[in-house]
């Protein structure tokens, strides 16, 4: 075959599977979309994937469904996105576990880099270090002071061993040289509802599912890791406020696809939910949890992903933190 007639036929077969990825994306959706989201159903990660999922099947005229798949520390979720077909039906409403597993665990049944099509980030919001009302400290630095003069003594919750709040915890402890012992459970609620009966006395957890036991004097915020204060609690300082700017973190809400979906369908999926983001509802519902509105482009939301990824394993070394 001579060279020319190679060119004809590579640039026809081109300009067939665009034709073709362009088809696609004009008739789509065609038919109900799924969102899983690998935590339970109630949390602020699952309230904000709905109210994309509601407006996606208000603009769309078909049903753009969630499928809660939690357990494993949200990796059997993540990966059954992973596994999915990359036809745009099939998507991810992820959080901070998915830049946290990949550096907590030495193995997990996916690839968060190659086996994804990161899409936007809808939110981001800071966590929060809080005490029950009875424990003896208004500030940070009070809370420092306590736990030293009584070394082993005290506890301090988070939503699971495998998560960003811990890990911020465990940044806290190593930054002040605190024994102070760690109490994983099993997801943010239970989490709370130990720190406000008094069990486990502090708790670091995502403002998010914080912020409305904070305002009604159930916990007492010593500090959020954001850049600046949260409107959901205006009166509590960020970390850099205290003195612990290195204590700077955010947990994402975030959207992907399984990897080779279609640009014309991911590019979709960017305009709408920068659309469903700057509606004023959701930017109320989501400022109510502490949450802001942070819509990139696919190729940002990939660059964040790395940095993340990176961020969180120094803690992890230097923390000597170990997920069996």
């Amino acid at each position: 075959m001579t060279l020319a007639r190679r060119q004809f036929f590579r640039l026809a077969g081109s300009g067939i599977a665009l034709a073709a990825t362009g088809a696609i994306a004009q008739t789509y959706p065609s038919r109900p979309v799924r969102i899983i989201v690998p935590v339970a159903a109630g949390g602020p990660n699952d309230v904000s994937a709905r109210m994309v999922a509601q407006k996606l099947t208000e603009a769309w005229g078909h049903n753009v469904l969630i499928e809660n798949m939690p357990g494993g520390s949200e990796n059997i979720g993540m990966s059954a996105a992973a596994r999915s077909k990359p036809d745009g039906y099939t998507l991810l409403f992820a959080a901070g576990a998915f830049t946290a597993n990949p550096v907590l665990y030495a193995k997990i049944p996916y690839d968060p880099i190659k086996d994804f099509a990161p899409v936007t980030l809808l939110a981001s919001g800071p966590h929060v270090l809080s005490v029950h009302p009875s424990f003896p400290a208004n500030t940070v630095q009070e809370l420092v002071d306590v736990v030293k003069a009584n070394p082993g003594k005290y506890t301090f919750a988070s939503s699971g061993a495998a998560t960003q709040v811990r890990m911020v915890g465990e940044l806290f402890k190593l930054k002040h040289g605190l024994d102070l012992v760690h109490v994983p459970f099993n997801g943010g609620g239970p989490a709370i509802n130990s720190a406000v009966g008094g069990h486990t006395p502090i708790i670091v957890t995502s403002l998010s599912a914080a912020a409305s036991v904070i305002r009604g004097g159930k916990l007492r915020g010593l500090a959020v890791t954001g850049k600046r204060r949260s409107p959901a609690v205006p009166d509590v300082p960020t970390m850099a406020e205290t003195g612990n700017a290195e204590l700077e973190a955010g947990s994402m809400q975030g959207i992907l696809a399984p990897a080779a979906t279609p640009k014309e369908i991911i590019d979709l999926w960017h305009r709408e939910v920068a659309r469903i983001a700057a509606l004023p509802d959701v930017k109320e519902r989501l400022a109510s949890m502490g949450l802001d509105p942070i819509v990139n482009t696919p190729e940002e939301f990939a660059a964040y992903i790395k940095a993340d990824i990176a961020k969180w394993g120094k803690v992890v070394k230097d923390a000597n933190i170990r997920i069996e």
